[in-house]
This record gives C-alpha cells, structure tokens and sequence, in this order.
C-alpha cells in the first residue's frame, strides 16, 4: 500500500473499542450466568477469533458488527462443552494466553493454535504457572510455542491448585491466564509482578462478581465465584487513539479531538510520555465508565523535546513504543527507551523491525537490548517498509509517512484489520 506526506490533520475522529476490554468482555459474559450485553466491541480479527472459540466451546454469541454490538449467553464457570475440533486463536496472544487459563480448570480435553506469528510467540511463561497449579498443560510446537495441549492426559476430576506466582515479567496476559485458573481452584490465587501492568482483568472480574482484592502490584482471586452476566460499554482503545495522537502532534498546523478514549491509569503512559515530551494534549469530558475512565483528547501540533523513557511506565504503554519511536524522531534531542525487552516477543521482534525501517528512512536511531536510542531532528525519507504484518508496526509507519520527504510502501498494510479496521479510512479522513 502507498503512502505520502501529507497536509495538517483537522478534525473529530471517534475510536474503536478497547481491544483487551473487548476480549475480557466476551470471556467473561461465557463464563457468568445470564445474558451479558457489550456496546462498542471492537470487531477485529483479533476479538473475532474470541468470539469464534467461545462458540465453539458451546456458547451462544450473537455478534451485530453494523452496530458493534455483541450479546453472549452465558452458561456459568463450568457451562463450557468440549470443542469438536481445535481451537484456532488466529493472530491473538490474547486469546491464547487468556484462555488457556480458563481451560486448564475443565474436565475435557482440548488443543489450541493460531498462524504462523502465534507459533513462534512463547507459550512457557503461561505453561509455567499454569504447571504449578497442576494443570495438563503441554506445548506442542518448539521452544514452548503454540500448538498447545490441555487435559491430553483424560478427564481433569480435582481442582487446580491455588498458588502465589511471582511474574518474572510485568504482563496482564499472564497475570490474567493465571487468575482466570485461580476461579477454577482449590484456594485463593496471587500473582504479583514487578510493575503494576494494565488491570482490566481485575476490574472486569469484579463487576461479574468476582471476589479480586489488589495491593501494589499483587492481585489475589478467591475460587469458584459466582459470576452474572453484565452491561458493558467497552471504552476507546487508546493504544489506537495513540497514532492520531502522534499525527496531532508531529504534523504543522494540526489539531484533533479524539473522542471517548480510555484513561485507565495501567494504560495511560503514552499521555505521561507526551506530556514530558511538551505535548499539547488536554483531556476534556472525563467521565468513570464502570470502573474504566474514558475522556475526549484534544490534541495540536507541538515541538517535541527527546526524554528518557523506563521503568515503571513501560508496562503502562508497552504496545505504544513503535509509535512513541516515530514521535522521538520529531523531536528535538535525544530520547532513550529502556526495561523494554518484551517487544521482542510481540507480533514482532519490535525493537528490531523498528530500527530498521526507520534506519532506512534516515532517522538515527540505534537498538540497545531492551529498547533504543534516537537522535531526533533528522529529515525522513520515504522507504519500503516491512511491517512484517503487525498491525501496530503499519499504523505506525503510516503516521510517519505524514512528515515523510517521498513516496512510503508498506507491505502486509491490511494486518491493521487485527486491531483497526477502518484506521486508514479515519486518517484519510482527517487530512487536509
């Protein structure tokens, strides 16, 4: 797909729903009693292929995708039935990971995959925990990866076993999968992490009725909960909203308002970064959204300085730092990324397919182990860019195209339908 440099973007543009909420929504409405409605469902291929295993663990789903509407009957925490044949996760870690928790607590045997990119993404981080609760749970692939196995071994009779699992990594994949097996155990569960890392599962789980108490960055499950079917209005996703707000702010003479954004504070330090950065961003409208702060984003053009960016942020904005890279390349200075390493097990190798693509366009940027270091200032030169499909890498290099000197290719630019569908629609429409 071809790409150029464009004029200021003016404009409202409105969000997609949350695509971690949008997940956790379908998962948990399966797993409560009654009926559990979802308004503003992100319908990506990634909450797609959600929707499609929960069906074919016998749960009624009725998806209206012209009104982003989703209805899901609940059968109860044990109302799931035995799949006719593997489920296929598609492109979602989330789905993988998620569910994997949930399954290792049923009495039937099942096997999980997903494509190519799902294969090589690792599987032990969740197999571990999941083994020291005595679940059936074996990798099929190498190295740890997908294709998984759960209850090979026959019909599970005993509980799981409630543990305190110490993370080695800040993750609310492996946070989830493991208190999503804690419903199904014998005692309570705790996972605590090094950093706090994004709680939607908590937060969720305890409007189901679930009982989850959180003390710093451990959160504690208690057993067989009793879960009822829910409203929920999923927020914007604001891993979304952040390439309109890198193109507010790194295009002259722009000025966006991004509507009905999701603040929640595991989630919102791409807007600390923008703000340390000389961001012109202010948050307007900001309302509680059960549990989940949302707000609309005004956002203009502004001269950016380079910062330092690690620590306890990162898990609060770990899908953002492809498009935080192109941004620090805006900038004036030198912006350092570090405790980053998890973007090598993403969709992608991140700090690598980043460097190299923005190498390409003339930018001096520079890969360290767990992150980079870019001198920003240098003038961007359109390239071929290979997005490797992720989706995250193509949106970002399509908002770097808008200050670009020459014509961009991005291959593979459709992966943007994982999470975005219509993110190159609502560019175009923006610009001036």
């Amino acid at each position: 797909m071809n790409f150029h440099k464009k004029g200021s973007l003016k404009g409202i543009v409105t969000i997609p729903g949350d695509k971690s909420i949008s997940h956790r929504a379908v998962m948990f409405g399966a797993l409560a009693k009654g009926t559990t409605e979802v308004t503003n469902f992100l319908q990506g291929a990634d909450c797609l292929s959600t929707i499609r295993c929960f069906k074919q663990l016998g749960i009624e789903i009725q998806n209206d995708a012209s009104s982003d509407s989703v209805v899901i009957h609940g059968k109860g925490l044990h109302g799931l039935t035995k799949p006719s044949e593997l489920l296929d996760v598609g492109n979602s870690g989330t789905t993988m990971r998620l569910i994997s928790g949930i399954l290792s607590g049923q009495t039937f045997a099942v096997s999980l995959n997903g494509d190519s990119s799902i294969q090589k993404r690792p599987m032990g981080r969740i197999i571990t925990p999941l083994a020291m609760m005595d679940a059936d749970i074996v990798s099929l692939g190498e190295k740890g990866c997908a294709p998984l196995s759960i209850n090979s071994s026959g019909e599970r009779t005993n509980k799981l076993k409630g543990i305190h699992y110490h993370s080695p990594v800040a993750s609310a994949q492996i946070k989830s999968c493991v208190l999503l097996a804690g419903m199904y155990a014998d005692s309570e569960t705790s996972v605590t992490e090094p950093s706090l890392s994004r709680n939607h599962t908590e937060l969720m789980l305890t409007q189901f009725g679930a009982k989850i108490t959180s003390q710093g960055s451990t959160a504690t499950i208690l057993p067989n909960p009793n879960l009822v079917g829910q409203k929920i209005n999923v927020p914007g996703d604001i891993s979304s909203a952040a390439y309109f707000i890198a193109a507010g702010l790194i295009v002259p003479n722009s000025e966006l308002v991004i509507k009905n954004v999701g603040i929640n504070p595991t989630r919102d330090g791409i807007l600390r970064v923008c703000q340390q950065m000389g961001a012109k961003i202010t948050l307007e409208n900001v309302i509680d959204n059960g549990g989940e702060p949302v707000a609309d984003l005004v956002v203009k053009y502004s001269e950016l300085q380079g910062v330092e960016i690690g620590g306890d942020i990162i898990p609060t904005l770990i899908d953002e730092i492809p498009i935080i890279a192109i941004l620090a390349c805006a900038a004036k200075g030198q912006t350092v990324i570090k405790d980053a390493a998890e973007l090598k097990v993403k969709e992608s190798n991140r700090i690598d397919v980043m460097v190299n693509n923005l190498s390409r366009m003339g930018a001096d940027i520079t890969a360290t182990e767990d992150g980079m270091i870019i001198n920003g200032g240098k003038i961007l030169h359109g390239t071929t860019i290979e997005s490797l499909a992720d989706h995250r890498i193509a949106m970002s290099f399509a908002i770097a195209s808008l200050i670009a000197e020459d014509d961009m290719i991005i291959r593979e630019a459709e992966c943007v339908d994982i999470s975005y569908p219509n993110f190159y629609s609502d560019l175009d429409n923006l610009c001036r």
